[in-house]
């Protein structure tokens, strides 16, 4: 069995990374210790600190894909998502403006919305 980190190595690791936790902090560590940075990502893993990086879309978000927003505007009308399949085809933009539109009905009722449709919601 061979050891590819010295205790000292990884209690520097684990310090460094916790101080600084990105990716840049990977990729220095790696160069430092001369390792890969999937080493050090595997060695940080196992100590419990790694920690993995979220994808956010370009707004800052977190990623939704169509699909799933169609499914929670069928939610709320509360009929079943694959009687909305062509909505899958719309501008992405268009379908979180309805699901937004919705929820907002959903949670203030007609009184509150500036629009010229009124919902009647069943209970």
């Amino acid at each position: 069995m061979s050891i590819n980190y010295t205790e000292e190595q990884v209690n520097y690791m684990v310090k460094a990374y916790q101080t600084e936790p990105t990716r840049e902090t990977v990729n220095a560590l790696a160069d430092e210790l001369n390792k890969s940075v999937k080493s050090i990502i595997g060695k940080l893993s196992r100590e419990g600190v790694y920690k993995k990086t979220v994808y956010k879309t370009k707004t800052g978000e977190d990623p939704i894909t169509k699909k799933e927003i169609v499914e929670h505007i069928a939610g709320i009308l509360d009929i079943n998502a694959s009687g909305l399949r062509g909505l899958e085809k719309s501008p992405k933009a268009d379908l979180k403006y309805l699901w937004n539109t919705l929820e907002e009905y959903e949670i203030n009722g007609e009184e509150k919305h500036e629009g010229c449709y009124h919902l009647v919601w069943r209970e």
